[in-house]
């Protein structure tokens, strides 16, 4: 007996030893490398605010000034609903981690246990014909049902000896960053769309205070054809175009009015409130802020490492490569150390007794002969689904220079419409006023003024437009840069209690 108890430790030990030393199976994961350009092929300095090759500014959105955008984006990144969904995921995932990171320990469980047992002897004894030669007091209590108690421990542990578990520690750890560039891609995603939802209400406003005042104009048209009219200077013609053109401006706001309404609901849900949250807030007419004379957008060699979409694919193409060395490790023997001590008796008085004892321990071995094909399926998949990731990982990266190349153009095209409008729009304005007093003068028809006053109201419309584009066109390429997650490095996780929280969540309603 001893000489086999010195064999098994002289077999255990050599495995502990290659079970703590032993290298992981698989591929060991490496960055991919990025052969990018320079500069942008977009960028170009004729504008009036030009793109600079700097290092992008983390809070962009300060560069518009405008403290009300500054606080609304301040209170989403707290209060947003889908925003906290994602932080939720990565406390998942960390759970993920933690559970992985159990595979490397020995398990070990408790147990106990009572029955009452009848184990069919005298049945057996009678048919031997020993039943009648046994005394019936022996023979009432062996073959009487019996009560059983037995508790103990159960303790195991599987030895990595090929990496797997190591490998799953290292694929759930990858996943838990994927998880957290998916919320920064998720923040960067709201700061863009508070910013454009503000810029469209501010857009709104404006067009909605110009047609106030063009209708203001029409209204005094109007009142000067009738006053023209009734001392005989101007026919009644003249009344009914100055009332079409008054009628058709007043039916232009109720679509701006809307536009107004629905971008102050829309910015008090992405903060997390209900809508008309907001009404008060936002109701004062405020111009739209003006461009940033200088944009940083750095260089093409810098966007994997800002964007959080290709580092969430990144952390993809990294959990799919230790997936490989997890599949192929399931190719190998298995070894694991199992041990049980406890006692067992029919009488419960005798349990403390130490001659109620029993256990055993000893390694087993877990070797995978014929399994139909399975584990080698398991393991082409794997490599299928990381040469997947590779390629994902690859159209990101494509899809995210395509992104900031066409904001770049879009912006620079924008600012260019922006200005042409601008120009076109002052040189209407001075045409209105001069056609307006050639007509008191009695020079021109009133159709000549009608015809100068639309075209101002069109173009002003157009111009405010095309401003609003301008700046919404800057928000999109900030979040093409992907710039904004910085601000928050580091994420406050939600903790849950094992048992206190069965049935609650952590979101109240508003």
């Amino acid at each position: 007996m001893k000489g086999k108890l010195m064999n098994s430790q002289r077999l255990v030990l050599p495995m502990l030893i290659m079970a703590l030393s032993g290298c992981a199976v698989g591929p060991d994961y490496h960055a991919p490398e990025n052969h990018l350009t320079g500069a942008w092929h977009a960028n170009e300095k004729d504008q009036a605010s030009h793109p600079l090759m700097t290092d992008t500014q983390v809070s962009w959105w300060e560069n518009f000034q405008d403290p009300q955008l500054n606080s609304l984006i301040q209170r989403a990144t707290k209060g947003n609903l889908s925003l906290q969904q994602s932080v939720l995921r990565i406390s998942g995932a960390r759970e993920q981690v933690s559970s992985a990171q159990g595979g490397l320990l020995p398990t070990l469980n408790g147990q106990a246990s009572y029955s009452r047992q009848q184990l069919g002897l005298k049945g057996e004894l009678q048919s031997q014909g020993l039943y009648d030669a046994i005394p019936s007091d022996i023979a009432n209590q062996a073959t009487g049902s019996v009560n059983f108690y037995q508790g103990g421990f159960d303790a195991s542990w599987e030895l990595d000896l090929w990496g797997k578990t190591r490998r799953q520690i290292e694929m759930a750890r990858a996943s838990e960053q994927q998880q957290i560039e998916q919320h920064n891609d998720a923040l960067v995603s709201l700061e863009a769309e508070v910013t454009r939802t503000y810029l469209q209400l501010r857009a709104a406003q404006a067009t909605e205070a110009s047609l106030s005042q063009q209708i203001a104009i029409a209204q005094q048209s109007l009142e000067l054809t009738q006053s023209q009219m009734q001392n005989g200077l101007a026919p009644s013609s003249d009344v009914e175009s100055a009332t079409a053109q008054l009628t058709a401006l007043q039916a232009q706001l109720p679509q701006f009015q809307s536009q107004i309404a629905q971008a102050k609901n829309a910015l008090a849900v992405l903060i997390g409130q209900p809508p008309g949250a907001l009404d008060s807030e936002l109701a004062a007419t405020k111009p739209l802020p003006a461009l940033p004379q200088l944009v940083a957008v750095g260089i093409p060699s810098q966007l994997t490492r800002r964007r959080p979409d290709i580092r969430a694919a990144e952390s993809t193409l990294h959990a799919q490569t230790a997936n490989i060395g997890v599949s192929v490790a399931q190719l190998f023997p298995s070894l694991s150390l199992t041990g049980q001590l406890g006692v067992r008796n029919s009488d419960i008085n005798y349990m403390d007794n130490w001659s109620s004892h029993f256990y055993s321990i000893g390694p087993g071995i877990n070797l995978p002969i014929f399994e139909g094909g399975r584990l080698v399926s398991n393991v082409k998949l794997a490599r299928a689904q990381q040469a997947a990731a590779a390629l994902n990982y690859r159209q990101t990266v494509l899809t995210a220079l395509q992104e900031v190349e066409n904001t770049l153009v879009s912006y620079r095209t924008g600012q260019q419409q922006d200005s042409a409008l601008t120009q076109s729009r002052d040189a209407l304005q001075r045409a209105y006023q001069l056609a307006s007093e050639n007509y008191r003068k009695g020079f021109i028809t009133y159709i000549t003024v009608l015809d100068a006053q639309r075209q101002l109201a069109q173009t002003e419309q157009r111009a405010i437009q095309a401003q609003a584009q301008t700046a919404v066109d800057l928000v999109a390429l900030y979040k093409a840069l992907g710039g904004g997650w910085e601000q928050q490095s580091t994420v406050t996780l939600p903790h849950y209690s094992v048992f206190g929280d069965v049935g609650k969540t952590g979101v109240t309603s508003p």
